[in-house]
């Protein structure tokens, strides 16, 4: 009995990822670029925050993230590329979470909004999207310092994420 339910489980699973397959299904990010785009290059990002540098941070992870998923598909520069990625850190709000009392905050959450487009050679919008995500981050009780250095970290990894999120629906090929 044991051996029949176990083939019925084998065959079911084995149907399901068939039947997925057939249906275009694939991983996240797996796809290719719209437009027929191959290679894209990634403009320094505009920054309308009062967070200074995070343009840099924001630019430089998308990068990251494009050639660990696609080394073939970034363009060293402008004049190589089908087409260009440029960025807009459009939007950074800050709001506590938990509090001790009335007057003093335990957690704060960051929220960052991208805005992008990618212009082909041509200067046609062929993909344009904003992506948002929030982090977390810890109020240390007396020192600003530290505070700062916790929400510095939160939109470090705030960065590694919209990154990542630009990539997989950039390339969801829906």
């Amino acid at each position: 009995m044991k051996k029949h339910r176990a083939f019925g489980y084998a065959t079911l699973f084995s149907a399901l990822i068939w039947t997925a397959a057939g249906c275009g299904y694939q991983f996240a990010g797996s796809g290719s670029f719209p437009a027929g785009v191959k290679t894209i290059y990634i403009a320094l990002f505009e920054n309308r925050t009062t967070e200074t540098g995070i343009e840099t941070v924001f630019t430089d992870d998308m990068i990251d993230e494009f050639i660990r998923r696609n080394e073939e598909g970034v363009a060293s520069d402008r004049e190589n590329a089908d087409a260009v990625l440029s960025g807009v850190v459009a939007y950074m709000t800050v709001e506590t979470i938990s509090r001790t009392d009335a007057s003093t905050s335990d957690e704060r959450r960051v929220t960052m909004t991208l805005s992008l487009k990618l212009r082909n050679r041509q200067n046609r919008v062929v993909w344009a999207g904003n992506v948002s995500e929030n982090e977390a981050y810890s109020v240390v009780a007396g020192d600003r310092f530290g505070t700062d250095r916790n929400r510095r970290e939160a939109i470090e990894v705030l960065s590694k994420r919209l990154a990542e999120r630009t990539y997989n629906r950039l390339t969801a090929d829906f």
